[in-house]
């Protein structure tokens, strides 16, 4: 009898291997006819369209907007690159491209392109181009009508090409024609490294892409010959790079050995971890890094990383949060696709990822995962962090909202026509560190901007006009006829107004834009951390030992025992 049983079970064993092997064969069986079934499909529109369709479609244009289309109702990081189209791709993974070094802006009134930011030592600052240069011509033809893609596209190339660019410079009456050799770009990717004060070093990291863990290496070292005792890295707006980089920067602050990235994905082959393989530099030295909402993908690994293993105190904004992990393949006829693979998950185990773009709403919009999902995991120290949303500072600092007035100046060209005409006034200037917008240079900015005709669109009349017409709507207007008109006498426009009462933010962009034209994005980047609300609170944490190690270290919980006396 007990034998019958066992064969019983054995048998039944066997059939329920034997029915999900059938039911997995079936549904894989069952997605490969689904697959092959669709792409016939896409195939015979194709030709149908290109056979009837009223006018001769552009089948290049077409199926990439389709595969475009495609590509994006996933997520926004898997993209197509044809064969001619992979310039993007390249700067992405080398921070690199040919072309002469610049920023290109549009300039609104002559509606042409014009020169926004030559990068030091580059082909556009070295042939002499200068901010706000109109471009006129390429080899002699006219620029009209093509707008900044365009040419862009033209002034990249092959590097070692060359090329005559006509410009016309404000001030000068004749245009102004340059030889131009292009050269591979690499993008600054440290643009500015020093010492502080109470001997607190500060690099400012702008992107992961290209070979950062080297220069960052030097930077550091360099400040450490200097006499720094702690360092404040800046990843504000590095949005991430190569994840290898990320790591050998992490290695230079943790012991040899440490896991810090592991990825996932649905292939056995994608699923890597990444560990910390050479000896460090400095173990001891305090750290502080800064972030904010547009820092991501591999700066969050770095800043989770650290945070995970109470390495460095996080200062600033919530990060953007991009736990997602993209490789590249190769495709027919020399396209390349940039394809997510897997999510990455660092030292305390969490995902940073804050958008899910698995389930999307019925409109087909994706939203944040909301805090309330979020899944608490542990720092090696025994400290509560989050999934699901970035990496959420140790230090939160509330940032300043900007005036709804500095928008409009700067979308309408205003801040940087007035840089413009300064630099055509200043030969040289006081360096970056001592550089200072006089009331003069002020006055002068409100006269450019009233001779303008200067018009935009104030938050509190819309806001009121709605409320007007929602009164109106509901039946309160008549009685409140009154009120309004009071209020509306009070917020009128008066730009005389919005011009001094908002003069500390709109005085700091005009001295950004002025440093440009002189110490490149070094000069930005000095003028914004004299007054950097982050940069303060990272330098008070740096010289508070006592704070610093508070901050590394759980929170203290109450003794049950104590508490029931």
């Amino acid at each position: 009898m007990k034998r019958f049983c066992k064969v019983r079970w054995i048998a039944l064993l066997l059939l329920i291997v034997a029915g999900t092997a059938f039911l997995s064969f079936k549904n894989s069986d069952n997605r490969s006819f689904q697959l092959a079934k669709n792409i016939d499909i896409f195939s015979s529109i194709v030709k149908e369209l290109d056979l009837l369709y009223v006018d001769t479609i552009d089948a290049n244009k077409t199926i990439r907007e389709g595969i475009d289309a495609m590509l994006y109702s996933l997520d926004p990081y898997t993209a197509y690159y044809p064969e001619d189209d992979q310039s993007e791709l390249e700067q992405m993974l080398k921070n690199t491209y040919g072309g002469i070094g610049s920023i290109i802006t549009w300039n609104t009134k002559l509606k042409r392109s014009m020169i926004g930011e030559p990068y030091e030592g580059m082909p556009a600052a070295k042939a002499g181009l200068k901010a706000g240069d109109i471009l006129m011509a390429i080899d002699g033809q006219d620029l009209e009508g093509k707008n900044n893609q365009e040419i862009s596209e033209m002034l990249r190339g092959q590097a070692g090409t060359s090329f005559k660019l006509t410009v016309q410079r404000p001030g000068v009456e004749k245009p102004l024609e340059f030889e131009l050799v292009r050269r591979a770009i690499e993008l600054p990717i440290i643009p500015y490294y020093t010492k502080l004060e109470n001997n607190v070093g500060y690099i400012n990291l702008s992107t992961f892409s290209g070979k950062p863990a080297r220069e960052f290496k030097q930077a550091f070292l360099d400040l450490k010959k200097q006499g720094i005792t702690s360092l404040v890295i800046d990843l504000r707006n590095n949005g991430g790079g190569l994840l290898d980089e990320a790591v050998d920067i992490a290695n230079y602050f943790l012991p040899r050995g440490k896991t810090l990235v592991t990825t996932r994905g649905k292939i056995e082959q994608i699923n890597m971890s990444y560990k910390t393989l050479r000896e460090p530099i400095d173990l001891d030295i305090p750290l502080a890094v800064l972030v904010n909402s547009s820092t991501a993908s591999a700066s969050e690994i770095l800043a989770g990383s650290l945070q995970d293993l109470d390495r460095a105190v996080i200062v600033g904004t919530r990060t953007y949060g991009k736990g997602l992990v993209q490789t590249t393949r190769s495709l027919p006829y020399g396209g390349q696709m940039k394809i997510t693979t897997s999510k990455y998950y660092i030292p305390s185990g969490r995902c940073v990822q804050a958008i899910d773009y698995k389930h999307r709403n019925a409109d087909g919009s994706v939203g944040r995962i909301p805090d309330s999902l979020t899944t608490v995991f542990h720092t090696a120290a025994g400290r509560e962090v989050r999934d699901g949303g970035g990496v959420t500072p140790d230090i939160q600092v509330e940032q300043e909202k900007l005036p709804n007035i500095l928008f409009y100046l700067v979308n309408d060209n205003l801040i940087f026509d007035y840089a413009t005409q300064y630099c055509l006034k200043h030969e040289t200037i006081a360096d970056a560190q001592h550089f200072e917008l006089t009331d003069a240079d002020y006055a002068d900015f409100k006269e450019m901007v009233r001779k303008a005709d200067f018009k935009y669109d104030q938050q509190t009349e819309k806001i009121l006009k709605s409320l007007k017409e929602m009164a109106e709507f509901e039946g309160y207007l008549k009685d409140a006829s009154g009120e309004f008109e009071a209020l509306e006498k009070k917020l009128q426009h008066n730009l005389d107004h919005d011009l001094d009462y908002f003069a500390k933010d709109i005085r700091n962009m005009i001295s950004i834009e002025i440093l440009k034209r002189y110490y490149y994005q070094k000069g930005s980047i000095i003028q914004q951390l004299k007054d950097d609300p982050d940069l303060k609170e990272a330098l008070k944490v740096l010289g508070d030992t006592e704070k610093y190690h508070s901050l590394l270290s759980p929170k203290a919980t109450a003794d049950p025992a104590v508490a029931e006396k």
